[in-house]
């Protein structure tokens, strides 16, 4: 394991620390919209992850959710190293003190993601991944499940909190998803859905209108685990990118061939 993925490692353990201590006490909660939150733990744990960082790769760049990115010469960095960073993916989730909620940190060298790492500070489960080096959940080997049709199937996806004001709502998709799939999740934290792709205990996953950090660290879990992660219409993922489908492998052409169909279509 190279060094720059065992420090995001034991990044990620320190921030979940945070989030974990955070709950157990009053937090401030501010609004970034009328759905989208960000409380003081954020902040404090967007804070600790970038003093990390800073520490042993003072000219790396950093991506974050809560922050513009951060480095020399306003954050285009020295070297062709990024990391990216959501302190708390599950912000509403942990608001309401819902369960579900994770650290993300990803590590990309000149454009292609090398680093994943998701962290489950209530269940104590760390998803790691290096780029041709495979995935593990805490230590140990995941592969993707090996469900072979979409009827078989359970799948998660989200909204975009601008629902309301557009049609690109994925309420459409919804709709002619759930008709299909044996069952469908939305808990909140698209990186951990994406890891639980990876281990098996989803079969699918997409979304519409997320960040490079609601992605990056788990599209590259999946990936590594065995699974397939493009774009909503098929195309070449690119994690920059607002739309990802992500499965098995197995069930990836029925479930782009779903998103992308016109209600006519469906049986």
């Amino acid at each position: 394991m190279h060094e720059h993925t065992k420090h995001a490692i034991e990044i990620a353990r320190e921030a979940g620390a945070v989030l974990r201590e955070g709950q157990r006490h009053p937090f401030a909660i501010d609004k970034k919209g009328s759905r989208d939150l960000v409380t003081s733990v954020d902040t404090a744990s967007e804070e600790l992850i970038v003093r990390r960082i800073r520490e042993r790769y003072p000219d790396d760049r950093i991506v974050a959710e809560e922050s513009a990115p951060v480095g020399p010469g306003e954050g285009t960095g020295t070297r062709s190293r990024a990391w990216i960073v959501d302190p708390l993916d599950g912000t509403n989730n942990f608001a309401h003190g819902y369960p579900f909620y994770c650290v993300a940190v990803a590590i990309e060298e000149a454009g292609e993601l090398v680093t994943g790492v998701v962290y489950d500070p209530l269940r104590d489960e760390l998803f790691a991944a290096e780029r041709g080096g495979g995935a593990t959940l805490n230590g140990k080997p995941i592969r993707v499940s090996d469900a072979s049709l979409v009827g078989e199937s359970i799948v998660a996806t989200g909204f975009p909190y601008g629902r309301s004001e557009s049609t690109e709502n994925n309420l459409d998709n919804l709709g002619r998803v759930i008709l299909s799939v044996r069952g469908i999740r939305r808990a909140g934290s698209a990186e951990l859905d994406l890891a639980y792709v990876a281990c098996g205990r989803l079969d699918g996953f997409w979304e519409l209108g997320l960040k490079i950090w609601d992605v990056s660290a788990g599209g590259l879990l999946v990936l590594e685990a065995g699974g397939t992660v493009t774009l909503t219409d098929g195309s070449d993922w690119d994690h920059s990118r607002d739309d990802i489908v992500a499965s098995n492998g197995r069930i990836h052409d029925e479930m782009v061939a779903l998103l992308g169909a016109p209600d006519s279509d469906v049986d």
